[in-house]
């Protein structure tokens, strides 16, 4: 799907399903909306079930001030008018109350967006806007104050959060990206003290350059990753093991050769030719791959066991890679026989040492967390490495809960040992 070709109220629909089946608002909250090249705004309906919207019901409200279409617009119009006014830059508006954003405002503090690498360049910085009732016209000027500032992120006391962007999938991605942190952060606060990246959180947006060469056709294996990758991808958005914003996915095609998703293109809406093959260190032309491409180059280089490396950011096991807590697979006997020992690398390695961070990762220690960067695992498959960061996810979100009810209990060293020998795992 190119969502830029989509028609206003089609772009509405297929963001607010979004939002809505992401768990991020409910049957009455947000809204959304964009201003077309004619100065029209296009927006959600009020009092319509958010799970079920379509096209038919996205109201169009002229310059002028009529209004079109079966429904009323939303009462957070007001506010919506008021950004445009004063933002000439902005083309669409998202509004919603995704809980841990919820949690942060009811507190009136804003989630750090230095914690992870590219969110303050996404985000532009964030701020909070004084509390009003909802559809008046001072929370517009409140609101509208703090986007004069330059922000375009802004957290409403005890109501929700306001993005401003250039255009919809733009505003979408910062809003899901912010979520994604508050219940990073959240859960980092249950386990102890936070920690910052070392060095700038910037330089991981840039993909390094990769001469280019023309490709011939596709086998019939590269066909079947390409398809694999891209289902596994769609599959680890539902999950919210990755979001529009980030996660890298490659697999092995030979010897040479690797498949690997592009840079800077939104995950759940990836197709099969949108992925960039990788042989001998050159990338097909006419396409970018991924932040990481030489990391996921230096570990099919290093390891013949791996076939596979994912690259996600799931808000449990990112608690850890942004907290001084050790993450440790002994919980459940799945957790250790698919995480052995996770290691714990320092932020930036993945790309100021490949080679060396890459021969690090084994079937022994086939996962790692990044500090304040991401959760990476490879596998003798793409099934694999996906199952590997989805169990991750799990073990850290079960820990995250244990540290809320009690301290956690072990499997102990012999109980490893046992597992180990029954299930034939390397020592």
């Amino acid at each position: 799907m190119r969502f830029e070709t989509l028609h206003p109220a089609d772009q509405l629909v297929e963001m607010m399903n979004r939002i809505y089946y992401g768990g991020m608002t409910t049957v009455s909250g947000g809204n959304l909306s964009v201003r077309d090249g004619e100065g029209n705004i296009w927006i959600t309906p009020t009092s319509v079930d958010k799970g079920g919207l379509t096209r038919g019901d996205i109201c169009c409200v002229h310059p002028d001030g009529s209004v079109e279409g079966p429904y009323a617009p939303s009462v957070e119009l007001p506010f919506h008018s008021h950004i445009y006014r004063i933002r000439p830059d902005i083309g669409a508006i998202v509004h919603a109350h995704p809980p841990a954003l919820v949690g942060f405002s009811l507190a009136r503090l804003v989630p750090d967006v230095e914690l992870l690498p590219g969110l303050k360049g996404l985000c532009g910085g964030a701020s909070m806007a004084a509390y009003d009732v909802p559809g008046s016209k001072q929370l517009g000027e409140n609101i509208a104050k703090e986007f004069a500032k330059g922000y375009d992120t802004i957290l409403m006391e005890n109501h929700g959060l306001v993005i401003g962007k250039e255009d919809l999938q733009q505003a979408f991605r910062t809003f899901e990206a912010m979520e994604f942190l508050a219940r990073t952060q959240i859960g980092a606060s249950r386990l102890g003290k936070l920690i910052k990246p070392s060095c700038g959180t910037e330089q991981t947006l840039r993909p390094p350059f990769l001469e280019t060469v023309n490709r011939g056709p596709a086998g019939v294996r590269e066909r079947a990753l390409r398809r694999d990758l891209c289902a596994l991808l769609r599959r680890a958005y539902g999950q919210k093991l990755v979001s529009a914003d980030f996660g890298e996915f490659s697999a092995r095609v030979d010897g040479n050769s690797f498949l690997i998703t592009p840079f800077g293109a939104d995950r759940k809406l990836l197709e099969m030719e949108d992925l960039v093959l990788v042989r001998d260190g050159k990338c097909e032309s006419g396409k970018t791959p991924d932040c990481h491409v030489r990391f996921h180059q230096a570990l099919y280089e290093a390891n013949a066991d791996a076939q596979a490396l994912f690259l996600a950011r799931p808000s449990s096991a990112m608690a850890f890679a942004v907290s001084d807590a050790a993450f440790d697979a002994r919980t459940i006997p799945e957790s250790y026989i698919m995480l052995r020992f996770p290691l714990r690398l320092p932020y930036g390695s993945l790309r100021a040492e490949p080679e060396r961070t890459a021969r690090r990762l084994s079937l022994k220690t086939p996962v790692a967390l990044v500090e304040n960067d991401c959760l990476c695992a490879m596998g003798t498959t793409p099934l694999n490495a996906f199952d590997r960061i989805e169990v991750a996810e799990f073990s850290a979100a079960s820990l995250l809960n244990c540290a809320a009810v009690g301290e956690a209990v072990k499997i102990s060293d012999e109980e490893v040992r046992q597992i180990e020998k029954d299930f034939h795992l390397p020592v």
